[in-house]
């Protein structure tokens, strides 16, 4: 039988992505975006556009935060799946415009844990950011660790969405996975993270800014990689009282986790620059800077639980990954 699954953020970097492996695996899927102007709306609308080739994918233009909306959506199509990935992303926006994460990312977020119980899927999937573990100086960054000090309203936003789904798994039995993504990348990607802005930049012969010095770490992940993790914990729905090994973040009183997605690899920012420089066959002009407030220094996934709930994962290798953006970049810019 055909599984339906609700995508919110689809025509997002990672949204689309997700909507279009599980097109490619036989679900139905239900895909809402608001199209709000962040970014580039030309580009996530060419990303809905190729989702829109494939019969089985039905788009919603919506904002999360309007009341009913999502109840009326989840009452109609009564998905199995839901992959919550719609959000007011970026560390550095939210100290401009902290309201519109307000918006999106709590009002929104408590949108859609109401259709869902109201409308229980039998496994609801949540973005979060490996931003939440904030201060945090213990490498690498394990689902278990204390995450109390987050450095940017974002971060404090997407905590907020882990306890939020929490308390509805705990009070509802409603099966909630969250995902700590790591510093994604790859064809499709945003223009306001780092990648973009630099191989836009150096093809223009224009300098890019790097922050603290170029002693930054980041645990770079590719897209595909991460969809695939995505994939295959959407058959894996926590179970109250049914740890995987020992070092389980499985809730002590609801169906209830949280796993880290990444490269378990981090890579010095430098390193990072001269694959662009690589990919791209010219060098960059560098314009070092401070760092920038809410910015972590470094970044590096544990995904030892990850392996222990869908097995062995693909890696890219950074090389290959930029490569890949390099060449979507200049054909969808040509």
């Amino acid at each position: 039988m055909t599984r339906t699954a609700l995508v919110t953020g689809s025509a997002g970097f990672i949204g689309s992505h997700v909507a279009r492996r599980l097109l490619d695996d036989g679900f139905r899927v239900i895909g809402l975006d608001a199209m709000t102007d962040y970014y580039d709306v030309t580009l996530k609308q060419r990303r809905h556009q190729r989702l829109m080739q494939s019969e089985g994918f039905s788009a919603v233009e919506a904002r999360l935060e309007e009341p009913g909306r999502l109840e009326a959506l989840m009452a109609e199509h009564a998905p199995e799946v839901v992959i919550h990935l719609a959000a007011q992303a970026g560390v550095r926006y939210s100290i401009e415009a902290p309201e519109s994460y307000v918006e999106a990312n709590l009002i929104g977020t408590f949108r859609l844990l109401e259709a869902a119980r109201a409308h229980p899927p039998t496994h609801l999937l949540m973005a979060s950011t490996s931003s939440v573990y904030g201060a945090n100086e213990k490498m690498p960054y394990a689902e278990t660790d204390r995450v109390a000090h987050q450095m940017s309203f974002y971060a404090a936003t997407k905590a907020a969405n882990e306890a939020m789904a929490h308390s509805y798994a705990h009070l509802y039995g409603l099966p909630a996975t969250m995902f700590r993504f790591f510093t994604v990348y790859g064809p499709w990607g945003r223009p306001d993270m780092a990648l973009f802005k630099f191989v836009k930049a150096i093809r223009a012969g224009e300098p890019i800014d790097v922050y603290n010095h170029g002693k930054m770490r980041r645990d770079f992940t590719y897209i595909d990689d991460l969809v695939e993790g995505i994939r295959r914990l959407v058959d894996v729905p926590p179970e109250r009282g049914a740890p995987v090994g020992g070092a389980d973040s499985l809730s002590p009183v609801a169906p209830w986790r949280v796993v880290n997605i990444g490269n378990a690899a981090p890579v010095e920012l430098g390193d990072f620059i001269a694959a662009i420089e690589a990919a791209l066959g010219e060098p960059a002009q560098k314009n070092m800077m401070e760092m920038q407030p809410g910015d972590v220094p470094a970044t590096w996934a544990d995904t030892g639980l990850l392996t222990a709930l869908v097995g062995e994962m693909p890696q890219t290798s950074l090389d290959a990954g930029v490569r890949a953006f390099v060449a979507w970049y200049d054909r969808h810019y040509a």
